[in-house]
């Protein structure tokens, strides 16, 4: 069944949604859209450092999405916007990156399936690492939700229940960097910052709590995935980037329905 290239990519694209939505909801109450952008941008300049240093792509990756998270953390508290931080970071990141791409001499690199992604190009192996980086982001973020939830609603209350926001936000921010390292494949650097973010977005107008939030994103990122790639197929367009317009289309219906029925809920 693996052998069929359309079969791993719609795996391919469930396993990305299954590892974004819940911390696309976390990226939305935070406020941190940018930060996310940050650290795909990122993700650039730790594919080049892979290549040259000869490693995996997704430990290079991890590692670079940490150092840059960090650094954005460290330079924040000296007086720096954060939105000011996150900017000059994001852009000199990618600039960095697109840089020491081009100093790879004798390594053949197709930079368009890294910037946009390739995920039909998704093997059996990169098939593995989504799903077993997937695994792990859900597995970290159910450990620790009712701490990354108490200290995103009130950092005052996480002190006073004996709870470490700064802890929670490297969690947070070890598994972003585990999803951008396992979605660059799928939707390449410029559109992962999409899929954490629309899918949480739509699904926010169907919540009552937190909890359904992050099923119902998890449900719109893999139904994008799915309906995307079928979109790709038939009206022959980019796999990666068709996925994220299903996600956006989802977004406005979604958006647009509540705003009709809201009135209605209101005045019975």
């Amino acid at each position: 069944m693996l052998d069929d290239f359309m079969v791993r990519a719609t795996l391919a694209g469930i396993g990305v949604a299954l590892a974004a939505a819940p911390l696309g909801c976390f990226i939305v109450w935070r406020r941190m859209a940018y930060f996310g952008d940050a650290t795909a941008h990122a993700a650039v300049l730790g594919v080049a450092l892979s290549l040259a240093l000869d490693m995996s792509i997704f430990l290079g990756t991890v590692a670079v999405s940490l150092v840059m998270a960090a650094t954005v953390t460290l330079l924040s508290q000296r007086s720096y916007a954060m939105d000011t931080l996150l900017g000059v970071m994001a852009h000199s990141a990618l600039a960095f990156g697109l840089v020491a791409v081009s100093f790879l001499s004798g390594i053949r690199i197709d930079l368009m399936a890294y910037l946009f992604g390739d995920i039909l190009a998704v093997s059996r192996t990169d098939l593995a690492v989504i799903w077993c980086g997937a695994a792990l982001v859900v597995a970290l973020t159910a450990w620790r939700w009712s701490a990354l939830l108490t200290s995103t609603l009130n950092e005052e209350l996480a002190y006073a229940s004996g709870m470490d926001p700064r802890r929670e936000q490297m969690v947070l921010t070890l598994c972003l960097a585990i999803t951008v390292a396992v979605a660059i494949k799928v939707v390449g650097v410029l559109l992962i910052a999409a899929m954490l973010i629309i899918p949480a977005a739509a699904a926010r107008t169907l919540s009552r709590t937190p909890e359904a939030m992050a099923m119902f994103a998890a449900a719109i990122g893999g139904l994008s995935a799915i309906l995307g790639l079928r979109s790709a197929y038939i009206l022959d367009t980019p796999a990666g980037p068709t996925v994220v317009c299903v996600a956006a289309l989802c977004f406005v219906g979604l958006g647009l329905f509540s705003a009709v029925s809201e009135p209605k809920n209101r005045h019975p």
